[in-house]
């Protein structure tokens, strides 16, 4: 731990990505020898959604690696093109008319290019209140001067919740890459990490759990294997993890396990707010979709960093008077 200290935070950062890189290698060789095998039906299925999963954490961690190479303004374009793809797969399931194409213009090529320009300028406090104050005020007048009342508040609020969980809760992650810590310049990359860690830790969990607990749905009609004691658990133990990660934050050990609960929990119960707006569009999953919209399933991967991160990066921020 004394040697690790001992290296400056780049180099710190270089050596997680070494790690990471390392176990996603041994992860992958594991599952390529495994496909050589003879395996039953449900042993292939189970493998196949593993391999799927993999490939997207190979994504992201590829993704994550360029944007901290890339700098401030690199991170800015490369998550705000996750966003761009994330809204465009929200809004393709969702019904719209004419009178909201103003909208879903400024949406897309206003309101995202100007939030992510504010997390890579680092301008937070503009960044905070852009989307939730200013943006949500001006989508339903554009869609008023069109001059159709039809469904009016119904298809404002889905344009407002998507740019709210594609836009302002994605670009939370390249704003935490940016947010220093005083004798902690350069390393916004650990409290990411941390972030995703803790927030993974809880979903793996609470769906292990779910399999093998025989709770009582707790939102039968939303998510059957939504149980209060699964997520519970699952919280708890992204906060026992959190805890143990403490070192590679500038948090003390309390600190990390309160904040990796608060952020796992948004998190969870983020993911099941997007599997009820997924009933309501009426698909099992958003990439069952892929055949109609284009869309790739991206949002069932980044839902729950959608909601943890914006809670995560203000708490922080506010606790530690960033």
């Amino acid at each position: 731990m004394g040697a690790l200290r001992s290296l400056s935070i780049p180099e710190q950062v270089a050596l997680l990505f070494v790690a990471v890189f390392g176990v996603l290698l041994l992860a992958t060789t594991a599952w390529v020898l495994l496909s050589l095998r003879e395996m039953p039906e449900a042993s292939q299925r189970r493998h196949e959604r593993f391999g799927r999963d993999l490939r997207a954490v190979w994504f992201g961690t590829v993704w994550f690696w360029l944007a901290w190479l890339s700098g401030p303004i690199g991170a800015a374009l490369l998550f705000g093109t996750l966003s761009f793809l994330a809204l465009r797969e929200f809004i393709t399931l969702m019904h719209t008319r004419r009178a909201d194409h103003r909208g879903l213009i400024s949406a897309f090529f206003v309101v995202l290019p100007l939030q992510f320009v504010f997390a890579g300028g680092r301008w937070f406090d503009l960044f905070t209140v852009f989307i939730p104050v200013y943006v949500f005020f001006a989508i339903p007048v554009a869609s008023a001067l069109a001059g159709d009342p039809q469904r009016f508040l119904e298809r404002n609020a889905k344009i407002q919740w998507g740019i709210m969980v594609c836009v302002y809760g994605l670009s939370h992650a390249p704003a935490l890459l940016l947010l220093e810590f005083a004798g902690f310049r350069g390393g916004g990359a650990f409290l990411l990490f941390f972030l995703v860690i803790v927030s993974a830790t809880a979903q793996i969990v609470q769906e292990a759990a779910s399999r093998r607990l025989r709770a009582l749905p707790a939102v039968r009609h939303i998510d059957r294997s939504f149980s209060l004691r699964a997520w519970g658990l699952g919280v708890l133990a992204a906060g026992i993890v959190g805890a143990a990660m403490y070192w590679s934050v500038p948090f003390k050990p309390l600190q990390a396990l309160l904040l990796a609960v608060i952020a796992a929990g948004a998190g969870t119960l983020g993911d099941l707010v997007m599997r009820a707006l997924k009933r309501d569009a009426g698909v099992a999953s958003w990439s069952n979709a892929a055949a109609i919209t284009g869309a790739v399933g991206l949002l069932d991967r980044v839902a729950p960093l959608a909601f943890a991160a914006p809670i995560f990066f203000h708490l922080t921020r506010w606790y530690f008077r960033v």
